[in-house]
């Protein structure tokens, strides 16, 4: 899975431990859930953060929803669980590894 590099122009927060956003670890650097979109910090600025194609995440057999026991996170027009360092989202019958 890659990620897309989508500059986030006009973002004027400034994201860190304590600025009120969910926090969501992604690989090698932390993304910040803010208006319905993840963001990170890169080189002086804040990306759109957003894999790019589809990633099914296989054998994934616990049921996400309200009560269990995962954070969810608005991204775009859905919801994605916090699992063990990955976002998932519910796609056509699967899991996808956001």
């Amino acid at each position: 899975m890659t990620t897309l590099h989508v500059e986030h122009p006009t973002h004027e927060h400034t994201h860190g431990p304590d600025c009120g956003h969910t926090q969501v670890r992604h690989g090698d650097h932390v993304d910040y859930a803010h208006d319905g979109h993840l963001h990170r910090e890169h080189s002086g600025h804040w990306d759109e953060c957003e894999p790019s194609g589809h990633t099914a995440h296989d054998g994934h057999g616990h049921q996400h929803g309200e009560g269990c026991g995962h954070s969810a996170v608005q991204h775009g027009d859905h919801l994605d669980y916090l699992h063990d360092g990955h976002r998932h989202a519910e796609h056509e019958g699967h899991w996808d590894d956001h």
